[in-house]
């Protein structure tokens, strides 16, 4: 094993298995015996200039039931059986090389198709032989896929099953950069609220929002697209996404972690870099050494200016939920996993939030044992970096009813403002307040035309005294609408703006200035937060089944304008 090359283990007591050597070919397909319900997948020497290897495991359709990347600093992927849904004895293993000496012909050239020398236990079937996969995809695939559907309706213990009702038609909205015409709704009807409860007991797991069956001119285009992986030209910016988190480390740089697109699928870009002075786009993976997070929907990331780390937590795939803190140190771009001491819950869509070094988890989703559904948690933990820890502080007075999807907003560094979220089969618009010196909630009386109750909007701080929340979901639809919140007021006001009118849910809101000024210097702290700073919005989903992938720009002096 002294050269380069990717070895891959099927089962836990199978042997090692060369599947790319640096002499040998791009692309390699193998099927997976379908006794196994475990692989590994690991390189194994010098990568020089090679940038990464793609893998994913697919169905006999050769649509991607979970997908994943080596890289120089990532350098082993497992999967197993009972973390996803779609797993089937039908199943192949795709992998292909990018980067290193590769020449026009090694791209074009058919994949290779490999028969695993397979372990078989004791009293079991012995493994089919390898397949070709270059056939076309079949006529039944829709009718199968719509008999999938109703069965995963049926699951109400599961936390991917969306706990809406009825969706009312919509006005058409634009396509945005990079969507495909026809795809999956994201928040689709059909049944009562009340009967279909399921899980993440009103987060939803986004997984499962997605509850139709694309046209199917939509599902050829994706087995198309699942194909060929490896001949589409390099993204430029991220694919269409929600549930992701885009997070500014500085005054003109954000990074983009997570999400999940069309056909339930997690993006294949999970991580991205913008740098606001182009408003450009750097795919930002293979670029930070250390474990990498695995890919999720449902987390948050938190950036601390002091240590210049972000943390991220949390969230969840498929049926898998994760209580974990990774940093990524954005100084050295190096991630590390923590080994934190103290008892925290596997949370998705809670609220995080930066204060005095620390992070306030407030809220989400928890799994619970079948056939209970997922709850929403009402607590409130923290985490503190320097000793690795998490508690749970004292806190008295008026605090929120268990919820997910909602916003927490920090102002002027001394309270925490948290507004809407849901817990299935309830919306809600009310207003709490996080004293952070008292550590004392209460609700917050509010005054002028309040945001409709929603979940999974967007939130920003525009100034010392506004934020602003956009969009979101309200069991039925996907909201356009914009409003901003005055503490020193108490009071609402409705926003209009052309460029916030496309109807988003899942999507991120952030502030950042895009004057000269550099709002982390101490010679700007007395500057007014809004002058030269912009609010971008990014990503999210609508009930067309888009995922957008545009980047949209608001100077946040025109939306203070009116008010």
């Amino acid at each position: 094993m002294d050269d380069f090359g990717v070895y891959a283990i099927f089962g836990v007591n199978g042997p090692p298995q060369k599947l790319l050597s640096a002499d040998g070919s791009c692309r390699v397909c193998v099927a997976v015996p379908p006794v196994v319900r475990q692989v590994v997948l690991f390189s194994s020497g010098p990568w020089g200039d090679r940038i990464c290897v793609n893998a994913e495991l697919n169905d006999a359709d050769r649509v991607p039931i979970t997908i994943g990347k080596l890289t120089p600093y990532n350098r082993c992927l497992s999967w197993e059986q009972w973390e996803e849904e779609t797993w089937t004895d039908s199943v192949t293993l795709n992998i292909a090389l990018e980067g290193g000496s590769l020449t026009k012909a090694a791209w074009s050239e058919p994949e290779l198709i490999l028969a695993v020398k397979e372990y078989t236990p004791k009293d079991t079937t012995a493994p089919l032989a390898a397949r070709e996969l270059n056939g076309k995809r079949k006529r039944g695939q829709v009718a199968e896929e719509d008999s999938d559907e109703n069965k995963v309706t049926k699951r109400e213990e599961e936390e991917n099953v969306c706990p809406n009702g009825t969706v009312e038609k919509t006005t058409p909205v634009r396509k945005a950069r990079g969507q495909t015409k026809a795809g999956q709704k994201l928040f689709s009807g059909g049944g009562d609220a009340t009967k279909m409860r399921g899980a993440a007991n009103g987060a939803g797991e986004a997984q499962g929002i997605v509850g139709r069956t694309p046209p199917q001119s939509a599902v050829r285009t994706k087995s198309r697209q699942a194909k060929t992986p490896t001949q589409t030209a390099p993204l430029l910016s991220p694919s269409g996404r929600w549930g992701q988190t885009l997070c500014p480390i500085d005054a003109q740089t954000a990074i983009l972690i997570g999400g999940q697109g069309a056909r339930m699928q997690f993006c294949k870009d999970p991580m991205w870099k913008l740098c606001t002075e182009d408003m450009s786009w750097v795919a930002a993976e293979t670029l930070a050494e250390g474990p990498t997070p695995e890919a999720r929907i449902g987390h948050t990331a938190v950036y601390d200016p002091d240590s210049k780390r972000i943390f991220v937590f949390g969230g969840s795939k498929n049926k898998k939920w994760f209580n974990d803190v990774h940093i990524l140190d954005t100084q050295s771009w190096k991630w590390t996993m923590v080994e934190a001491q103290g008892k925290v819950p596997p949370l998705a869509y809670h609220s995080c939030s930066m204060f005095r070094g620390e992070l306030f988890v407030l809220g989400g989703v928890f799994p619970r044992p079948n056939p209970e559904p997922d709850g929403c948690s009402d607590s409130l933990y923290i985490f503190d970096p320097h000793l690795s820890i998490w508690y749970e502080p004292i806190v008295t007075g008026d605090k929120p009813s268990p919820r997910s999807g909602h916003s927490a907003c920090v102002m002027q560094e001394r309270k925490i403002y948290v507004f809407g979220g849901w817990d299935t089969p309830v919306c809600y618009n009310d207003m709490y307040m996080l004293d952070l010196g008292l550590m004392e909630f209460s609700a917050v009386k509010t005054t002028g035309k309040a945001p409709s109750p929603r979940s999974w909007h967007g939130s920003a701080v525009l100034s010392d005294t506004k934020f602003l929340i956009h969009g979101g979901y309200n069991g039925n639809n996907a909201l356009t609408d914009t409003f901003i919140f005055d503490i020193d007021t108490n009071s609402w006001t409705e926003v209009s703006l052309p460029q916030l009118s496309v109807p988003r849910a899942g999507h991120s809101l952030i502030t950042m200035d895009t004057s000269s000024r550099h709002p982390f210097s101490e010679e700007d702290k007395d500057v007014d937060m809004d002058a030269g700073t912009t609010l971008l919005v990014f990503g999210g989903g609508d009930n067309e089944g888009n995922f957008y992938s545009d980047l949209t720009t608001v100077p946040v002096e025109e939306l203070l304008s009116d008010i």
